[in-house]
């Protein structure tokens, strides 16, 4: 692997199995607005989180490659699936430049919050049938009690943005209710979709449970990496992301205003 001298000014690369990541963008836009972002949304090949686990290894390659072209700085997997089964994939792949995950991020900071060490996670299949959390979390404190739930039909409900609507309300109870009798303090978004069902899982949890949004976090351990490095980017001024996709869905600006709460840049589409 070629090493490439990176710079403050160097972008950071953010990718994500789709249109999910885009909740870690606006989380970095906000707390970096002077950082420049190139993103990769596999568009064509989502979900990852129902693949297996090879198939999955082999797009996290591919997926940093792209990223690679552009000399980034740092890598941020936003894909909790990646994150949860082939985080050391993209370490190889990225060569000495830093890899945060959303998953690792996500771990420490429900860790961090949990006063009666009872921790709640909700993710895709595949995250939660890898037990990355649970071990991830274990990992930083063994006294704490995890307990999973794979919720599948959020990530097609958030992307038609029934964010406030009857039939996610549903879901939401019918999911949320496993962990009714499990006396969680915090409940982990373990996938980058569900920031934008957060107010609805929020109000079917009831308010005495924190909720851990996996985005807000990574990005907080992102600046903290730059900052530790001097790497931060002194110089810039805030721009848009600079989005790659694999391909370029109808519904790609309605998703992109519902992440990001603002109109689509350009957006390049790559191969995969």
């Amino acid at each position: 692997m070629h090493h490439h001298k990176t710079t403050p000014e160097s972008p950071i690369g953010i990718f994500d199995s789709g249109v999910g990541g885009l909740t870690v963008v606006r989380a970095m836009q906000t707390l970096l607005p002077a950082e420049r972002i190139i993103y990769f949304g596999d568009t064509a090949r989502v979900p990852y989180g129902s693949k297996s686990q090879v198939t999955i290894r082999k797009y996290a390659q591919d997926d940093t490659t792209i990223l690679m072209r552009y000399q980034p700085k740092m890598i941020i997997v936003a894909c909790n699936t990646v994150s949860a089964l082939a985080l050391d994939v993209v370490e190889k792949a990225s060569g000495s430049i830093p890899v945060i995950g959303v998953l690792d991020a996500g771990a420490e900071l429900a860790v961090s919050m949990s006063k009666g060490k009872h921790i709640g996670v909700i993710g895709t299949q595949a995250t939660v049938c890898s037990n990355a959390y649970a071990y991830a979390i274990n990992t930083l404190d063994p006294d704490i009690e995890v307990y999973s739930k794979a919720c599948p039909l959020f990530v097609p409900l958030a992307e038609e943005g029934f964010t406030d609507h009857p039939a996610t309300r549903l879901i939401a109870k019918e999911y949320l209710s496993a962990f009714d009798e499990e006396h969680i303090d915090t409940l982990v978004l373990g996938c980058t979709h569900y920031p934008i069902l957060r107010n609805m899982i929020a109000e079917t949890v009831g308010p005495d449970i924190r909720i851990i949004d996996s985005a807000e976090a990574v990005a907080q351990r992102a600046k903290a990496l730059l900052e530790e490095t001097s790497m931060l980017n002194t110089s810039g001024e805030p721009a848009n992301p600079h989005l790659l996709v694999s391909d370029l869905p109808q519904k790609f600006s309605t998703l992109y205003r519902l992440f990001m709460g603002a109109d689509m840049p350009d957006v390049e589409l790559v191969d995969v």
